[in-house]
Protein backbone atom coordinates (compact mmCIF):
# COMPACT_ATOMS: atom_id res chain seq x y z
CA UNK A 1 0.00 0.00 0.00
CA UNK A 2 1.23 3.77 -1.08
CA UNK A 3 0.50 7.40 -0.62
CA UNK A 4 -1.52 6.87 -4.19
CA UNK A 5 -3.54 4.74 -2.27
CA UNK A 6 -5.00 6.51 0.22
CA UNK A 7 -7.75 8.41 -1.33
CA UNK A 8 -9.01 5.11 -2.08
CA UNK A 9 -9.08 4.88 1.71
CA UNK A 10 -10.04 7.76 3.13
CA UNK A 11 -13.43 8.15 1.03
CA UNK A 12 -13.86 4.33 1.66
CA UNK A 13 -13.64 5.42 5.52
CA UNK A 14 -16.16 8.06 4.92
CA UNK A 15 -18.61 5.64 3.29
CA UNK A 16 -18.67 3.93 5.90
CA UNK A 17 -19.14 6.08 8.77
CA UNK A 18 -21.99 7.20 6.72
CA UNK A 19 -23.42 3.18 7.20
CA UNK A 20 -22.77 3.79 10.89
CA UNK A 21 -23.98 7.14 10.76
CA UNK A 22 -27.43 6.38 9.59
CA UNK A 23 -27.62 2.82 11.65
CA UNK A 24 -27.21 4.93 14.73
CA UNK A 25 -29.97 7.30 13.59
CA UNK A 26 -32.33 4.19 12.84
CA UNK A 27 -31.18 2.56 16.23
CA UNK A 28 -32.32 6.22 18.14
CA UNK A 29 -35.64 6.44 16.16
CA UNK A 30 -36.51 3.08 17.39
CA UNK A 31 -35.17 4.12 21.11
CA UNK A 32 -32.24 1.54 21.00
CA UNK A 33 -30.14 3.56 23.17
CA UNK A 34 -27.44 0.88 23.60
CA UNK A 35 -27.23 -0.16 19.57
CA UNK A 36 -27.57 3.48 18.95
CA UNK A 37 -24.28 3.80 21.35
CA UNK A 38 -22.17 1.01 19.48
CA UNK A 39 -22.75 2.09 16.38
CA UNK A 40 -22.07 5.75 17.25
CA UNK A 41 -18.72 4.39 18.72
CA UNK A 42 -17.72 2.84 15.25
CA UNK A 43 -18.55 5.97 13.60
CA UNK A 44 -16.21 7.65 15.78
CA UNK A 45 -13.64 5.24 15.36
CA UNK A 46 -13.97 5.15 11.68
CA UNK A 47 -13.99 8.91 11.44
CA UNK A 48 -10.89 9.20 13.72
CA UNK A 49 -9.09 6.31 11.10
CA UNK A 50 -10.45 8.96 8.02
CA UNK A 51 -8.26 11.79 9.90
CA UNK A 52 -5.47 9.61 10.27
CA UNK A 53 -5.04 8.73 6.48
CA UNK A 54 -6.34 12.26 5.43
CA UNK A 55 -3.63 14.33 7.02
CA UNK A 56 -0.71 11.61 6.14
CA UNK A 57 -1.75 12.08 2.67
CA UNK A 58 -2.49 15.59 2.28
CA UNK A 59 1.18 15.84 4.35
CA UNK A 60 2.66 13.65 1.69
CA UNK A 61 0.97 14.80 -1.24
CA UNK A 62 -1.24 18.30 -1.31
CA UNK A 63 -4.42 19.00 -3.25
CA UNK A 64 -5.48 17.15 -5.59
CA UNK A 65 -6.41 18.98 -8.76
CA UNK A 66 -10.21 19.27 -10.37
CA UNK A 67 -9.68 18.49 -14.19
CA UNK A 68 -13.30 18.96 -15.10
CA UNK A 69 -14.32 21.68 -17.43
CA UNK A 70 -17.79 23.78 -18.29
CA UNK A 71 -20.76 24.01 -15.99
CA UNK A 72 -19.47 20.93 -13.40
CA UNK A 73 -16.84 23.65 -12.50
CA UNK A 74 -19.21 25.56 -10.17
CA UNK A 75 -21.00 23.34 -9.54
CA UNK A 76 -18.15 21.27 -8.07
CA UNK A 77 -16.35 23.84 -6.69
CA UNK A 78 -19.69 24.71 -4.51
CA UNK A 79 -19.69 21.01 -3.46
CA UNK A 80 -16.23 21.19 -2.25
CA UNK A 81 -16.86 24.66 -0.08
CA UNK A 82 -19.61 23.18 1.85
CA UNK A 83 -17.64 19.92 2.30
CA UNK A 84 -14.67 21.97 3.65
CA UNK A 85 -16.63 24.63 5.87
CA UNK A 86 -18.88 21.61 7.05
CA UNK A 87 -15.86 19.53 7.81
CA UNK A 88 -14.42 22.67 9.76
CA UNK A 89 -17.56 23.15 11.46
CA UNK A 90 -17.80 19.53 12.34
CA UNK A 91 -14.39 18.91 13.57
CA UNK A 92 -15.77 21.07 17.10
CA UNK A 93 -19.51 19.63 16.93
CA UNK A 94 -18.67 16.00 17.19
CA UNK A 95 -16.45 16.39 20.42
CA UNK A 96 -18.91 18.64 21.63
CA UNK A 97 -21.91 16.26 20.94
CA UNK A 98 -20.03 12.98 21.95
CA UNK A 99 -19.09 14.83 25.46
CA UNK A 100 -22.71 15.77 26.31
CA UNK A 101 -23.50 12.32 25.76
CA UNK A 102 -20.67 10.66 27.40
CA UNK A 103 -21.49 12.94 30.50
CA UNK A 104 -25.22 11.63 30.76
CA UNK A 105 -26.89 14.91 29.47
CA UNK A 106 -29.10 13.82 26.83
CA UNK A 107 -31.17 16.67 27.06
CA UNK A 108 -28.26 19.04 25.75
CA UNK A 109 -26.92 16.24 23.19
CA UNK A 110 -30.13 16.14 21.37
CA UNK A 111 -30.06 19.27 21.03
CA UNK A 112 -26.58 19.87 19.69
CA UNK A 113 -26.75 16.46 17.72
CA UNK A 114 -29.69 17.35 15.93
CA UNK A 115 -27.70 19.79 13.95
CA UNK A 116 -24.55 17.40 14.54
CA UNK A 117 -25.91 14.50 13.03
CA UNK A 118 -26.98 16.11 9.36
CA UNK A 119 -24.21 18.32 8.75
CA UNK A 120 -21.14 15.10 10.04
CA UNK A 121 -23.84 13.36 7.16
CA UNK A 122 -23.00 15.89 4.67
CA UNK A 123 -19.79 15.85 5.01
CA UNK A 124 -19.51 12.31 4.69
CA UNK A 125 -21.37 12.04 1.56
CA UNK A 126 -19.87 15.16 -0.04
CA UNK A 127 -16.41 13.86 0.37
CA UNK A 128 -17.06 10.83 -1.32
CA UNK A 129 -18.92 12.84 -4.15
CA UNK A 130 -15.28 14.70 -4.16
CA UNK A 131 -13.41 11.77 -4.79
CA UNK A 132 -15.46 10.57 -7.32
CA UNK A 133 -15.21 13.26 -9.25
CA UNK A 134 -11.86 14.08 -8.67
CA UNK A 135 -10.66 10.92 -8.94
CA UNK A 136 -12.94 9.02 -11.58
CA UNK A 137 -15.08 11.42 -13.09
CA UNK A 138 -12.98 14.55 -13.95
CA UNK A 139 -9.14 13.72 -13.28
CA UNK A 140 -6.50 16.21 -14.21
CA UNK A 141 -4.75 15.55 -16.92
CA UNK A 142 -2.09 18.40 -16.74
CA UNK A 143 -1.63 22.11 -18.66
Amino acid sequence: MGITDFPHIIAALNGVTVIFLTVAYVYIRRGDKQSHKVAMICALVTSALFLVFYVIYKANSGFAKFGGEGLIRPFYFTLLITHVLGAIIITGMVPVTVWRAFKGNFEKHRQIARFTWPLWMWVGLSGVAVYVMTVHLFPYQGP
